[in-house]
């Protein structure tokens, strides 16, 4: 019964994957753009994620400065401090919903991009740095999803998408379960990092 359950999540995740490539395809391009134009021009990238997806803005943040795939200069990216475990990160009801906007503020500068990761779209602590960033007349890429379990066609993206302006870019997961848009948003943000990559080091022989 357990290997059954296993093998569940696997299938489960590969099919949300599959369904979710064509969908996501554009707004990922849009989002290598962004990121790439912000590089080119001296820009840093804030990355942000409510709860758990703190960890994934971490990771993405030490790929971009360290190296990803291959070995190139450091790009300039941070990773706002977080608490992975307060059970109310990525909800309207989080406990500090001002922890990044304070980090933007103080960090923030135009031409500067905001990542901004929340598995429900709900995310306080997420919506006031995307308004900080606002301020900023920085660019944001959202990355998002569904799991407040409003539905996924309900109400894609929550209050996050909403607040998102047309210069931003949205990356929603088209999923209600949070374990599944993580894995999601992990393979988005490895796109990010290669797409990044070809563009400034050249396709890689043997690469995708």
């Amino acid at each position: 019964m357990l290997e059954q359950r296993i093998q569940q999540h696997f299938i489960d995740s590969a099919d949300l994957k599959y369904q979710a490539g064509p969908l996501l395809g554009k707004p990922i391009s849009q989002a290598m753009q962004a990121l790439l134009a912000c590089m080119t021009s001296g820009g840093k990238i804030l990355a942000c994620g409510a709860g758990v997806s703190g960890l994934l803005a971490v990771q993405f943040a030490a790929q971009f400065v360290g190296r990803f795939e291959r070995d190139r200069p450091g790009l300039g990216a941070i990773a706002l401090p977080f608490d992975a475990i307060d059970p109310a990160a990525d909800t309207s009801e989080a406990g500090d919903p001002d922890r990044f906007a304070r980090q933007v503020r103080a960090l923030g500068q135009g031409g500067d991009v905001l990542l901004a990761l929340s598995a429900s779209g709900q995310s306080a602590a997420v919506l006031a740095a995307l308004e900080a960033a606002h301020a900023r007349d920085m660019t944001v890429v959202a990355l998002l999803g569904n799991a407040s379990g409003g539905g996924a066609s309900s109400n894609p993206g929550g209050a996050v998408a909403r607040a998102l302006r047309e210069t931003d870019v949205q990356i929603c997961v088209p999923h209600e379960r949070a374990a599944r848009i993580h894995e999601v948003h992990l393979l988005v943000l490895h796109c990010l990092c290669d797409g990044v990559d070809a563009q400034l080091l050249g396709e890689q022989e043997g690469s995708i």
